[in-house]
């Protein structure tokens, strides 16, 4: 066999395999959440979230609102130097991201059923 017939096998045989991937996993809300930082936020996204005092007075002060917070928890990243995870109920994250040109961070109590939004500040100038 020659390797254009192969070529053409092969390249037949994976356009077919996508077809079928596209096919069966088109209509499903699957993710690829294989990084540290996008299974904190994942978690973090699909639960109830609590805001303190503090970080519903620091939101008015930066003029963001929870739908910022939850575009945030999509696109920010997690500093794991700066986070708790050792703890046994309910660890700390420090969360950054971008929200309306601004760089935001979250510092975020993680538990079973909630998410509590301890602190909201400012890392720009």
């Amino acid at each position: 066999m020659r390797l254009a017939q192969r070529l053409f096998y092969y390249l037949g045989g994976f356009a077919i395999g996508l077809i079928l991937l596209f096919f069966f996993l088109g209509g499903k809300k699957t993710s690829c959440d294989y990084s540290p930082s996008a299974r904190v936020l994942k978690n973090i996204r699909i639960k109830e979230r609590i805001f303190s005092k503090e970080a519903l007075a620091n939101m008015q002060v930066y003029q963001i609102d929870t739908a910022d917070i939850s575009a945030m928890l999509v696109d920010g990243s997690v500093n794991f130097s700066k986070s708790n995870t050792k703890l046994d109920s309910c660890k700390t994250y420090f969360i950054k991201g971008l929200v309306k040109e601004k760089t935001i961070a979250l510092h975020i109590e993680n538990c079973d059923s909630i998410a509590k939004i301890n602190t909201v500040s400012s890392l720009s100038k």
